[in-house]
Order: structure tokens, then sequence, then C-alpha cells
């Protein structure tokens, strides 16, 4: 089954760039290009994935995110842009952004993201990952004496933060993906999330990694 895809983005060239590699790529298919949030809430199927650009024409990309959260619940939103800084990133992650692509990602690497989000990781570049954990560490208070996770789920959710997706993951602790998929099922249910990028917030807020 192909992984369908619909991208909010007002340059034409880019978004019918990105809508050729995804409807000529097995595995990926376009459901839906739109130049702007406003048409795309009005007429798009839900589909997997939305790759969001931010600076769009009307309402902005950021303000979009809730309002597609709410109406497509389960769809991963990825925001695909070319801000690469603490100003845009920060907000659009706090507004419940799955990933954080820039637009100058490599083909592979952009539909490796999409692939990721999917599965349930939260797909970033390792630098925006690390500008993303030296912000919050900035706003986080003293750890908690209530950190309800266990040390190898601080570890996984360590490296959710660097952007590592599952099979990743698997890879760097030797254990299987189904496994980490449990640690990260744990983890939703013992943070009271229902998405990644909430986990992460949640526990460096709280101190918990």
């Amino acid at each position: 089954m192909s992984i369908t895809v619909v991208t909010i983005e007002d340059h034409p060239e880019f978004r019918k760039g990105i809508s050729f590699v995804l409807q000529t790529t097995d595995g990926f298919r376009c459901i839906g290009e739109y130049g702007s949030a406003e048409e795309a809430l009005a007429e798009m199927p839900k589909p997997d994935v939305v790759l969001l650009d931010l600076n769009l024409p009307g309402m902005s990309g950021l303000d979009a995110i809730e309002r597609l959260k709410k109406r497509f619940p389960g769809t991963r939103i990825l925001i695909l842009t070319v801000f690469e800084d603490e100003e845009h990133i920060f907000p659009a992650i706090v507004a419940g952004a799955d990933g954080y692509i820039l637009k100058k990602t490599p083909t592979a690497r952009l539909l490796q993201a999409i692939e990721d989000a999917v599965a349930g990781g939260s797909p970033m570049t390792p630098m925006i990952a690390k500008m993303t954990l030296d912000l919050f560490k900035r706003f986080a208070p003293r750890k908690s004496p209530d950190d309800p996770l266990t040390s190898r789920e601080r570890e996984i959710l360590s490296l959710l933060v660097d952007g590592l997706g599952n099979d990743e993951i698997s890879t760097r602790l030797f254990i299987s993906v189904q496994t980490v998929r449990n640690h990260i099922r744990h983890i939703y249910e013992k943070l009271h999330v229902h998405s990644k990028s909430q986990a992460v917030i949640k526990a460096i807020k709280q101190g918990f990694v």
C-alpha cells in the first residue's frame, strides 16, 4: 500500500516537483497539491502525511498545523521550508508538527523522512534536532522527582530528540524495531501524549531527558 501525501506549498514549480517525485516513486502517492492552507482545508482528502510550508499566502503554515491536526487526526505533518532558525522551528514543533525538514534536503532523505513519519518518527536534520534540544533545555525546569520513564525509555526518547527514526534506534540499541515501537507506545501512555513531538516537548520541559 502506498503512502498518501498532500503538499501545501505556494511555489508552483517546487510543489509540482515534489508531486512528480511522489508519483514516480514506488510506495508513494500524491493525492493533492495546494497553493494555500485555506484551499487545502476546503478541498483536501485525508492523507497519511502533509508536507507543509510555513510561509504561505493568507493563513500561515504555523496557523494551519492545529487546524489540520483537528480535521485529520492521525495525519502526520512535516514542515518543509527554507527557514532553519529558532523563531520558526520552536513554534512549529510546539504547535504539533511531527517533523521539520528543509527544502534543500536531498530527495532520497525527504522520502525517508516521510516513511519515518508514517512509522511514528519525528524526522529532522541533525542540525535542527540539536537546535530543538537546545531550545527546550533552555526553558526546562529542574528534573521532576516523579519521572515515570524507565532508563531505556529515556534513552529512546533522547534518540528521538536527535532525529533518529525507529530503524536507526533499533540499530543503535541492538533491539528490534517492534521493541522500539513498544517502548514508544509506553512512553506515550506514561506522558499522556499522542505524538513523538509532544512526547519530546513534555519530557524535556519536565526534565525527563
